[in-house]
């Protein structure tokens, strides 16, 4: 590691709490990576050819190191990109549960289906389809991993994985994890690559299928490389997530589940409610409500368990978010809380709270990757849909109101992939997790998980009287 090549590598860990650089990984070179893909390549010969039972003992195992040494990971993955220990943890587990989730269910979801037809008989059958790329961000270093590849190795695939290059030690021992619950080599590999390379790869035959998350110009670039190989891709993009207070409500719970949702990850979530939409009547009481709490809340180390707020993962993180909130108070909205840096070493931002946003500020249209909360008055229900759909992303969203008949039917008409009730956008391994418009498609997680890169084969059986 001495070389100059890796102290100008991009692939590093550098602490955003203490902004301190941690460990540097080369980049592999293009014939690293073509063993790689190789030895990918030849693994899924005989992985497809191995039973549901074997795929779903690698899968537990997988499940059991993970809750073993969830502290360990939690730390890792805090150090990395610096969330709160407590929610690194908590997503270790998740991600146990995920892999369990495809391993208990997994030869049932893939087994034959029958199909009614009037002669002879016929059925799906779902067969793997071979190496499957996965690029993913580094906001949720080992869920995302897992959501990705737990459906895809139940299924008879093996994945290459290009992770975000800030998280590399997360990424390396996800492979180390792998190996050690008996994985045979090729079923899971790493590759320490920058983002650039990454669309690259699509077009190389062994890769059969292609999943990203992150933002929209790389899921762009991404799809398009797809579209030209004539692959699969499932595209898991941004957003601006609108969480629309109904009027009969609990303000209190309400403003409560939308700040707290805000500040988990530090903002940095894909569903995190971006867009507080509240009537007229309620909005004054809930500015103040949300902006006590925020002038309570604990920033520090993400490793202690009085933090409430942890760092944004990067110095850009932060800039990008500061200009962001600067340019939408030039723009004209107000600052009612927030919108600066905070004097200390790190990436930490002030909690910040923006109100009056009008369309064409950067706050209406852009997602904000970070601890800002954009609330909007509206004068009725109808206009409140009319401002959650006013977005080129559909990814989540919440409904937040004591009728619960109601709240339901303001969801059905908010176009998005995920509508929560009196929640803020969640995860679970039996629940799809996906969106639409500029958000992206597929689905992953769920039974839909697992079907995104598998051939669904129709067999049919009849006789030569009866051809078709």
């Amino acid at each position: 590691m001495g070389t100059q090549e890796n102290k100008i590598s991009s692939i590093k860990t550098v602490n955003p709490a203490t902004g301190k650089t941690e460990k540097v990984f080369d980049a592999m070179s293009e014939e690293q990576v073509d063993q790689l893909l190789a030895q990918a390549d030849k693994a899924f010969r005989s992985w497809r050819l191995t039973s549901f039972e074997t795929r779903a003992a690698l899968l537990h195992k997988v499940a059991e190191i993970l809750r073993a040494r969830k502290q360990e990971l939690g730390r890792l993955a805090t150090i990395e990109m610096g969330k709160l220990l407590r929610e690194s943890i908590a997503e270790v587990e998740l991600s146990a549960d995920i892999f369990d989730y495809y391993a208990k269910n997994g030869a049932r979801f893939l087994a034959d289906q029958p199909l009614d037809t009037p002669f002879g008989k016929a059925f799906n059958t779902y067969e793997p389809i071979g190496v499957i790329l996965s690029v993913q961000p580094w906001n949720f270093p080992f869920y995302q991993i897992t959501r990705s590849a737990a459906p895809s190795i139940m299924a008879g695939n093996t994945v290459v994985l290009k992770h975000a290059s800030n998280i590399p030690q997360c990424a390396a021992v996800m492979e180390e994890i792998f190996i050690e619950a008996g994985a045979p080599k090729g079923v899971y590999t790493n590759l320490f690559i920058p983002g650039s390379r990454a669309s690259q790869l699509v077009s190389d035959p062994r890769i059969k299928g292609a999943s990203l998350t992150g933002s929209e110009p790389a899921g762009s670039s991404f799809a398009a490389e797809a579209g030209r190989s004539v692959k699969k891709s499932i595209l898991e993009l941004g957003s601006s997530d609108a969480f629309v207070v109904l009027e009969d409500v609990d303000l209190d719970k309400a403003v409560e589940t939308a700040v707290f949702g805000r500040l988990w990850n530090a903002g940095q979530v894909c569903v995190s409610p971006k867009r507080i939409i509240v009537p007229e009547s309620l909005v004054d009481k809930f500015i103040e409500k949300a902006k006590k709490i925020f002038e309570t809340i604990v920033v520090g180390d993400p490793l202690l368990p009085e933090t409430q707020l942890a760092p944004l993962s990067s110095e850009k993180a932060l800039i990008d978010v500061l200009k962001q909130v600067e340019d939408t108070v030039k723009g004209g909205a107000k600052l009612v809380i927030g919108g600066k840096r905070i004097n200390r070493p790190g990436a930490f931002m002030e909690p910040t709270i923006l109100t009056g946003i009008k369309p064409g500020m950067a706050a209406y249209s852009q997602e904000i990757f970070g601890p800002v909360l954009a609330v909007y008055a509206v004068k009725d229900e109808a206009a409140a849909i009319e401002l959650a759909n006013d977005s080129d992303f559909g990814l989540g969203g919440t409904v937040f109101g004591n009728n619960i008949e109601r709240a339901v039917e303001v969801a059905r008409k908010i176009d998005t992939g995920m509508v929560y009730i009196n929640h803020v956008t969640g995860i679970a391994p039996e629940l799809p997790f996906g969106g639409t418009k500029k958000s992206g498609y597929g689905r992953e997680q769920s039974p839909a998980g697992i079907y995104e890169f598998v051939n669904v084969k129709l067999i049919r059986v009849t006789s030569p009287e009866k051809p078709y």
